[in-house]
């Protein structure tokens, strides 16, 4: 069996890639372990700035593998959960951006949703597929789906199940950008750079933090918070560096997280 997860890193950007192509790369315990294994080391590796999650072939991840769901339905699944929740890419330090390449459906989606921000090919195929399949919202995406495209518009994709394109997904308000496929990896990981010269590592870090946070806080909460935050920052390296780099009209050389 090859490496269920490819990775690479190119000028601070680390890019992963699911890679179970035969499948459209549906979920697996090992996969998923793998994958988080790779977030965790990228996390310590101060040569990783910014992360790029692709999948290989035909498909971002088709969701959870039918042997798995067949193995849970007779009763037979007996694998070891992995201890980290499917939430995990929102823990790491660094920005996750996903380039959805094409089949995007059930847990797919969840491992999309959750990453900092999401590029889709234009005809990539995204489904929640749950109420198709008997089940319900999984993992925290009757959460982040009214957050991200609103109430009524997530009411319609949790409900109906329905395929709908990368396009359709931009004009949702679910992804970032929906460009052409043929484009889309080296968009996404143009992207990345651009955060790995332009920002802080620190305070991307931080930021990051603060919107997966704060969707929990009132505003009070979080402009007192962001006060602590500022403060902090004033004292980083990262400060001086940034201000003396717009002043000096040269790149910024941040240090490593």
């Amino acid at each position: 069996m090859g490496e269920l997860v490819l990775s690479s890193v190119e000028r601070g950007v680390l890019t992963l890639t699911f890679n179970r192509p035969e499948t459209l790369n549906a979920w697996t315990g090992a996969m998923g372990r793998r994958y988080f294994d790779l977030l965790a080391e990228a996390e310590g590796d101060p040569e990783v700035r910014a992360i790029v999650v692709t999948g290989a072939g035909r498909g971002f991840c088709s969701g959870a593998d039918f042997a798995t769901l067949a193995a849970i339905q007779t009763g037979e699944y007996d694998e070891e959960p992995d201890p980290r929740p499917n939430t995990f890419p929102t823990t790491i330090r660094k920005p996750v951006v996903a380039a959805v390449n094409g089949a995007c459906a059930g847990l797919g989606m969840v491992h999309a949703l959750v990453c900092d921000l999401v590029f889709t090919a234009e005809d990539a195929k995204w489904t929640t597929a749950f109420p198709r399949r008997g089940l319900v919202a999984e993992y925290g995406l009757s959460w982040v789906l009214p957050r991200v495209m609103g109430q009524q518009r997530a009411m319609d994709v949790l409900l109906s199940g329905r395929v709908f394109s990368g396009r359709e997904a931009y004009e949702l308000g679910l992804v970032n950008r929906a460009v052409p496929g043929e484009a889309l990896l080296e968009e996404a990981q143009a992207y990345a750079r651009e955060l790995a010269v332009h920002s802080s590592p620190a305070s991307m870090a931080v930021i990051k933090r603060q919107v997966w946070h704060d969707w929990d806080a009132s505003l009070e909460q979080a402009a007192r918070a962001a006060t602590k935050e500022m403060l902090e920052s004033f004292r980083r390296p990262d400060f001086e560096e940034g201000v003396a780099s717009f002043l000096e009209r040269r790149p910024p050389c941040f240090p490593a997280l």
